[in-house]
């Protein structure tokens, strides 16, 4: 008995699919039932596709579809959040935000506001106020801190150049050195977004992520 040419591929309809990653889901659920349709009437009559292989090949399109319904949900979310993140983060403009770092800026009055964070209480914590060179201009000696965070301002004297001067934070406890994360302020001018990212325009440090942000005054 003569038999009409047949079309055998080896490869599922998944795997078609599965190569071209520009295709919308819509149009790629349409193409896979095409393809299984004409993949039915090609098949060997002597060795027909079994229920339990139409099934599981309907089963692998079915989880991409759901896969990328999925992610562009997700992402429809994400935008969703950002963009409401940036209208959160508009309230902070004009508002001071601390975090980490140990430079400091001063005001027209010459005075600075910095602090510091102590994984554990210390006996005693000394902040060293340094120059640009890195000499010590002058020491405020805080005394005992409880852990957390703790803050002090200085004043510098009439007629000394603030430009470009900055902290150190030593605390022991016992004669143990512990250790203590320098803090810093800056002034929020802007928002801006990098991605998925909500970032802060400082007036002294340039941008951050809104995730570094200690606090906020």
């Amino acid at each position: 008995m003569a038999t009409a040419p047949v079309t055998n591929s080896s490869s599922s309809v998944y795997d078609a699919l599965n190569g071209s990653t520009t295709t919308k889901t819509d149009d790629g659920s349409e193409r896979f039932l095409k393809l299984l349709v004409t993949q039915m009437k090609n098949q060997d009559p002597m060795n027909p596709m079994d229920n339990a292989q139409v099934t599981s090949q309907i089963a692998q399109i079915n989880t991409v579809t759901g896969i990328s319904t999925l992610n562009q949900t997700v992402k429809s979310l994400s935008s969703q959040m950002l963009s409401s993140q940036v209208l959160q983060g508009a309230g902070l403009v004009g508002h001071t935000v601390l975090m980490e770092g140990s430079k400091l800026h001063f005001g027209e009055d010459g005075t600075t506001a910095g602090g510091f964070e102590l994984a554990n209480a210390a006996d005693s914590v000394k902040v060293e106020i340094l120059s640009p060179s890195g000499r010590v201009v002058d020491t405020i000696n805080v005394g005992a801190a409880s852990a957390g965070r703790s803050g002090f301002e200085w004043t510098a004297p009439t007629g000394t150049s603030t430009d470009g001067m900055s902290f150190r934070v030593t605390a022991k406890s016992g004669g143990t050195t512990l250790t203590a994360t320098p803090l810093t302020t800056d002034l929020v001018k802007a928002v801006s977004t990098s991605g998925d990212t909500l970032n802060l325009e400082l007036l002294f440090g340039g941008s951050i992520p809104y995730t570094q942000v200690k606090a906020i005054s």
